[in-house]
């Protein structure tokens, strides 16, 4: 099972807001031995949302979807995803004591009247209860108004503050027994003086000989900003895998490169620099 995540919201995607998400998902699965497998980004169109949505049902991923999940005209994907389904929204009876309790939290103190739970604005804020048919509530510690979930997709609100500890929520309830349980390495090192198309034909052989291992290549004209030896042009190139297979496929990568006079420096497991090779000299 994939773990991927889809990103809701016209904010996005026309530059008003900055996404936060994508990284994030990335550190939390990180820290439980997890990865990412695909992101997707979505405005609000609701048949594009639909499209998407049946198509990610049907792929068997584990998926987390953030944004689109309030009660404004904006929000469409709590709709979206009941349709996706074929089944129709209903209000969670769980939900709509959890809402109702916020409400009620909100109400002033020093009100003369009490509580209304059935004003318009109030039997309003029960929408934001009604999911899918079959779905199962996200708690949200922030305001109590969950997210839903539907088999393996994960609905959760847009805002960091809310959908960063639903989604870990959900990975540590639902999904403990992934946790670190694929071990997983990655070594890399810094290559200079050598075009990609020169490398490419150690990585083949890299991948060739060392199956379920992954050669990455990631060239970078300088990074100024970053500065010191990231500064001049190079290639990122490494190895990632079981990390018994991945030590092996190591050896062999670093050799090549000595072999193809390329000037290394060697990153770490956790891609801090551990000082400039020499040794091809």
């Amino acid at each position: 099972m994939a773990f991927g995540v889809i990103i809701i919201g016209d904010e996005i995607l026309s530059g008003r807001r900055t996404d936060k998400h994508l990284a994030k998902v990335i550190e939390l699965l990180g820290a439980r031995g997890l990865e990412l497998a695909w992101a997707e980004y979505v405005g609000d169109d609701p048949e594009r949302i639909v499209a998407t949505l049946r198509r990610t049902f049907a792929s068997g991923d584990i998926v987390f979807s953030t944004g689109g999940i309030g009660a404004t005209p904006d929000d469409h994907t709590r709709q979206c995803a009941a349709t996706a389904l074929g089944v129709p929204l209903e209000l969670h009876p769980d939900a709509a004591v959890l809402i109702q309790q916020r409400i009620r939290e909100m109400h002033p103190a020093n009100s003369p009247t009490p509580v209304d739970l059935d004003t318009p604005d109030n039997r309003h804020r029960l929408n934001m209860g009604t999911f899918p048919r079959g779905a199962s509530i996200i708690p949200n510690g922030y305001n109590k108004i969950p997210g839903f979930s539907v088999g393996d997709h994960h609905f959760v609100p847009g805002f960091p503050v809310m959908a960063w500890p639903m989604i870990e929520w959900v990975l540590d309830s639902r999904y403990a027994d992934l946790h670190h349980a694929t071990p997983h390495a990655e070594k890399s090192l810094l290559v200079f003086e050598l075009p990609e198309s020169t490398l490419t034909p150690l990585m083949e052989k890299i991948e060739t000989d060392f199956p379920g291992v992954r050669v990455f290549s990631l060239p970078s004209v300088g990074d100024a900003e970053r500065g010191g030896i990231y500064a001049r042009r190079h290639i990122d190139l490494g190895v990632k895998g079981e990390p018994e297979a991945v030590a092996a496929a190591f050896v062999k990568l670093r050799e090549g490169v000595h072999l193809l006079g390329g000037d290394i420096v060697e990153l770490a497991a956790d891609v801090s620099t551990a000082g400039t090779d020499k040794s091809r000299n």
